[in-house]
């Protein structure tokens, strides 16, 4: 006799489906990229740098002992650090997965790096920024996703989630004077009769 498959849990095989990890994979890293090719852009126009692609996929202008390299580790902070912290909660919006997002695009920036430089990064100032980056990324990223979370969902113009603050109540003025917590005046379905009981006259019996 077959023996019958246990059927999936429900919801299991769309939380985290291969090929929707892939596409956000993709789409974060074109962000990153888009937004690095914007920043230094910008910063080469201000500083009065020869633009090329070695700013964003080359290690050897991020040094410490330089004024340019400085400003070429903060844009990289900016870039990893804010940027996709910010497209993370757009995008990804679950605080659990924020850290493998965030060390996924940088260890491809990282085989990038490599790939087009044909070497590992020598400078310890490019290993300390993509650290800072994406720490912050995982950082800022839990605490915006976090925050989305919490936040209240409305349905058919009520409140099914709230974030805290106590909504309006039912209970009669007279429930707290009466002394009745709310949980009991609200098992007896509706505000409190005590004190409004009235003495009523018993006829004798014939």
């Amino acid at each position: 006799m077959a023996r019958r498959r246990r059927p999936p849990r429900a919801g299991a095989l769309a939380e985290l489906p291969p090929l929707k990890i892939a596409s956000q994979i993709a789409t974060l890293q074109a962000l990153y990229y888009f937004a690095a090719f914007v920043l230094m852009l910008f910063t080469a126009l201000v500083a009065g740098i020869s633009f090329s692609f070695d700013l964003i996929l080359g290690w050897d202008r991020v040094r410490g002992d330089t004024t340019q390299g400085w400003l070429l580790a903060f844009v990289w902070l900016l870039n990893g650090g804010f940027c996709m912290s910010v497209a993370m909660v757009a995008l990804i919006a679950r605080s659990k997965l924020v850290p493998d997002f965030a060390l996924t695009i940088h260890f491809i920036h990282l085989l990038f790096t490599c790939l087009y430089t044909r070497a590992l990064p020598r400078n310890s100032m490019w290993w300390l920024t993509m650290v800072a980056s994406s720490s912050t990324a995982v950082g800022l990223g839990m605490w915006g996703c976090r925050y989305r979370e919490l936040q209240p969902v409305f349905f058919l113009g009520g409140r099914i989630l709230g974030s805290g603050t106590p909504g309006p109540s039912n209970r009669s003025p007279g429930a707290v004077e009466d002394g009745l917590p709310p949980d009991i005046e609200d098992e007896m379905g509706g505000p409190s009769m005590a004190g409004e009981y009235e003495m009523g006259l018993i006829k004798p019996s014939t």
